[in-house]
Parts: structure tokens; sequence; C-alpha cells
């Protein structure tokens, strides 16, 4: 079901894509469009590549000789809806309201000859996110690049509030966390739409393991000091 879904967003991203830039009027190079408005509303879809930034933990490491590491990146999904406050000509504030959707993963090596093989962990998450953004661009004719900045509440609904013993997954996340975005993009104005390419990086500011070992496998959460995310987002914002 999940990769269903996946797929259709894909699907639509790209219609939409299509749609945007085929109504570009190669004659309309000046127009103001609505780039006066105080207010102005729209949609965003987009790709994320989710990670986790890890300090192993040094006593146990030392002790047990199993290291954690980042394991291999899947891509998600991003829905936002795109609320824009302009300012002044180069400044904007923007709030983004929406859900996300993606996977980090875990791998763990043992440094010991005929060691237990340790499982990679696939933490899935879901967010609900309220990204506040300060945007500052410089127009020209009908392009504006840009660059953006700002923070970012995330709460993963999906993360679990104790182990599910029928499942292969031996660490638990908590649910809030706040982030730091920083990024860049270009807006091109169509003749009936802004359509935005849009690249950033988002990082968590908190220690987000639940430090809370498995019963059976305590040494999964044992292994590492603290994770802390990341996240890799590629947008395309319809205004």
């Amino acid at each position: 079901m999940y990769l269903n879904v996946k797929k259709l967003i894909y699907t639509a991203l790209l219609l939409f894509i299509g749609l945007g830039l085929s109504g570009q009027d190669p004659d309309d190079t000046t127009g103001p469009w609505d780039d006066e408005k105080f207010f102005n509303i729209g949609y965003s879809l987009g790709l994320n590549a989710m990670t986790f930034r890890i300090d192993p933990s040094a006593e146990f490491t030392v002790i047990d000789s199993l290291y954690p590491g980042r394991g291999n990146l899947y891509p998600g999904i991003n829905i936002h809806l795109a609320i824009n406050f302009r300012l002044n000509q180069f400044f904007d504030i923007r709030l983004m309201p929406g859900l996300s959707f993606g996977q980090r993963n875990i791998a763990y090596d043992s440094g010991r000859l005929n060691d237990t093989v340790f499982s990679p962990q696939k933490l899935e998450s879901s967010f609900i996110e309220v990204p506040l953004l300060l945007k500052y661009g410089w127009r020209m004719q009908n392009v504006k690049p840009y660059i953006i900045g700002g923070l970012n509440y995330r709460y993963d609904f999906y993360a679990q509030d104790k182990y599910r013993l029928e499942r292969p997954v031996y660490l638990r996340l908590n649910h809030p966390d706040l982030y730091y975005e920083l990024g860049t993009g270009i807006d091109f104005y169509l003749t009936n739409i802004k359509f935005s390419i849009e690249l950033k990086m988002s990082n968590g500011m908190n220690d987000i393991l639940a430090h809370d070992p498995h019963p059976d496998y305590p040494r999964y959460c044992n292994a590492i000091e603290s994770l802390r995310s990341r996240i890799w987002i590629l947008s395309f914002h319809f205004e």
C-alpha cells in the first residue's frame, strides 16, 4: 500500500510539472504576476532522503565491539501547503504545514570474528510538520533565485511508544523534534502560476533516540550515545 501511494504521488508530481511548464508564455517576460500581493497560497510536492547523525557510545563500542552506522537511503515523499507573506521586494515569510513520509536505516558492524549477525534497523517515520521560513530572493524578469532558512517543528506520529515484539525493530524514536533548515531555489513566473524548485537541508536539534533498550536485544540501543535526524528535501512549489 505504501509503495502504491508513492507511485501515485510521483506520477502526479510529473504531471503537475509538465502542466506548469506547458503554460509558460515566452512573450510574457515583464509582467509582475502576483509578486506584489501581501498574501498568497499554493501547494508543494516533493521527495526526501532521511538519515541520522549517529554518535556511537564510546564505552559500549570499546567493550562490546559493536558499531552503529548509517544504512542505505530510501526516497520518501512530502505534501505541504505553501502560505506566503510578502514583506518587501526581497523578503518573504513562508508557512508550510504538511506531511512527510520516509524511512531511516541504521547498519551495525561487529569487530569480533564469528559474532552474531546484527540486522539493519529500518525506522519508518510519518511526520506532521510546520516549517516557518524566511525567504530572500531577487527577481530577474521571470525568474527569481532565492535562499531560504528557518525552523521546522516535526511530530513523528508513527514513532512507537513501546516495542512491538512481532517486528524485528529494536530501537524506538521520540515523537517531537525541532529542526533548523537551510536551502536554495528558483521561482519561475509562468502565465498562470509561479512554479518553484527548491533544495533544502533539515537538521534535527535533539537526540531523538528513546533510551530504553529492547528487553531481548539491548545492544542495539546501548551502542548509540545520541541520534539526531537529518533530512534532504527536493520540493516543487505551485502558487
